[in-house]
């Protein structure tokens, strides 16, 4: 199995996403942690959140602005089913990604995308790249595109 990185690289390029990868040297796991790294607002981050089905056990990524709270009746509706925290051990076995490194591509499943709409009122945005310190900057629309990922309100 590749590393995360090496995924993440992978699956922007398939997509045709332009990016470049930076180890920021520091921990970027959290929104504010990232915007500090980054040199941008914690708007501009994008959490990549897992989340199971309650009747499947699916996983589902929901990528929202670092500012935001994701709304998990919204988020239900969308996936059509209740859904709960995933443990951190299964996200890590299905998608090859610890928490504070998924990215929004490049996992070792097909996982089902969604993005808020809110991130795509910014000229760039900045999300995990496979590592607690590992980030890429991308037009948010490209990002969404290359995550196959739904665009939706998912906020209050």
């Amino acid at each position: 199995m590749a590393g995360g990185i090496d995924r993440v690289t992978k699956a922007a390029a398939d997509a045709g996403l332009d990016i470049e990868i930076r180890r920021m040297g520091a921990s970027t796991r959290t929104a504010e942690e990232a915007a500090a790294q980054c040199g941008c607002t914690v708007a501009q981050i994008v959490k990549s959140l897992i989340f199971q089905g309650e009747a499947s056990g699916r996983l589902f990524l929901f990528l929202v602005s670092g500012v935001n709270q994701l709304d998990l009746t919204k988020a239900a509706a969308l996936t059509g089913e209740p859904l709960k925290r995933a443990d951190p051990r299964q996200i890590r076995d299905e998608t090859g990604f610890a928490i504070g490194g998924v990215a929004p591509i490049g996992h070792l499943i097909a996982i089902p995308a969604f993005a808020d709409e809110t991130l795509l009122g910014f000229d760039r945005v900045w999300a995990a790249a496979g590592a607690h310190d590992a980030v890429f900057a991308a037009e948010p629309r490209a990002m969404v595109k290359s995550a196959q990922a739904v665009v939706a309100k998912l906020t209050s």
